[in-house]
């Protein structure tokens, strides 16, 4: 890749928590990305707007409203629709371990919850743009 990974962090839905998105963002800028912030309170089709209009390698969300499976649901039908079927989409925030397993089988790529290191969050999205490990 020639140039810098293009990231769009998303925050779907209504709650108005972004501190994690906000703290997140700072760190992939930190490691060398370009990151989009679309602010809180978007839909689906605002982030996947976003998305396409910034040309995104990879996009993140950040719930907390416990909505996660139905937003990602609603995002990753978008981004079929749209053509970003291939890019990878990662999700943070408060997700029950158990809901993993169904994110990942819709299509979610990772999931890092609550205390993930944002080294981690950061060396893990490399690996998943630049193809090291999906």
């Amino acid at each position: 890749m020639d140039r810098r990974i293009r990231v769009v962090i998303g925050k779907p839905g209504l709650d108005g928590h972004d501190r994690g998105a906000k703290v997140v963002s700072r760190a992939l800028r930190d490691a060398g990305m370009e990151v989009i912030y679309t602010g809180i309170r978007q839909t689906p089709s605002e982030i996947i707007e976003t998305a396409l209009e910034e040309d995104a390698d990879i996009i993140g969300l950040s719930i907390l409203s416990g909505a996660h499976i139905r937003l990602c649901e609603k995002v990753i039908e978008i981004m079929k629709e749209k053509g970003l079927d291939n890019v990878p989409l990662f999700l943070g925030g408060i997700i029950p371990e158990n809901d993993i397993p169904q994110l990942k089988k819709i299509g979610v790529t990772e999931v890092f919850g609550p205390g993930t290191s944002l080294n981690l969050i950061s060396t893990r999205v490399k690996e998943i743009v630049l193809g090291k490990e999906v």
